[in-house]
């Protein structure tokens, strides 16, 4: 199926999940996970509409990059070595893996702007993935106060790949406790009103769980 085909099944189910929890679906944002596909697949999804596109990987950003330039929004959703960091900087638009002083150094000291970043929670627990334990979040938002080119606007994790959607609504919902726990706090360099959470399998109850940027790959493009 075309990408501007997908789009409209999703946004169907997009504005199903916003009328079941009263919430307006232009209040959601979409980034098109694109890291598996290629150049001409990336640039058929922002001829349907989507502006934004995420990547993972250095070398696969940059070489969309330089096709593509400032036609779309980036955000690099994938874990950021701190030695990798110069190389896409003066590209991405917003950072969703930001969960370590060593990055959070790095990005002060090569970025000539403030960077937009979400702290990447390991809400689930899980080994495998990358992120802050939730104890450990509102103690080193605190910290990023010293680093005027960060600015934390939201929270992110990966939900772990089960079918039991409480456990999935489970972890959307910590994370949501934490971003209203920091928010409320009304810090200049940390307004934190985004929950990146959501992915091709359980996006919908991310929405109905307060997800504010979804980051979607295979059904949108493949």
């Amino acid at each position: 199926m075309t990408v501007a085909e997908n789009l409209v099944k999703m946004k169907q189910m997009i504005e199903q999940s916003c009328r079941d929890c009263k919430r307006n679906p232009d209040d959601i944002k979409i980034i098109a996970v694109t890291k598996y596909v290629s150049i001409e697949r990336t640039k058929e999804a922002l001829q349907a509409g989507i502006t934004d596109l995420g990547e993972n990987r250095k070398e696969e950003f940059l070489k969309k990059y330089e096709s593509i330039g400032d036609q779309a929004t980036w955000h690099f959703i994938g874990s950021l070595q701190s030695r990798k960091v110069k190389d896409v900087i003066h590209q991405v638009d917003y950072i969703h893996s930001l969960d370590r002083k060593s990055l959070a150094k790095e990005i002060q000291k090569r970025a000539e702007r403030t960077v937009p970043c979400f702290v990447q929670v390991n809400v689930s627990g899980e080994e495998s993935k990358q992120g802050l334990a939730p104890d450990d979040v509102e103690d080193f938002v605190e910290s990023l106060k010293a680093y005027d080119k960060i600015q934390v606007v939201g929270l992110m994790t990966m939900a772990p790949h089960v079918n039991h959607e409480e456990e999935l609504r489970a972890v959307f919902r910590k994370l949501r406790a934490l971003r209203d726990i920091i928010r409320d706090k009304n810090q200049p360099h940390a307004p934190c009103e985004g929950l990146s959470m959501g992915m091709s399998n359980d996006y919908p109850m991310a929405i109905e769980e307060g997800a504010t940027h979804i980051r979607v790959g295979s059904s949108l493009v493949g």
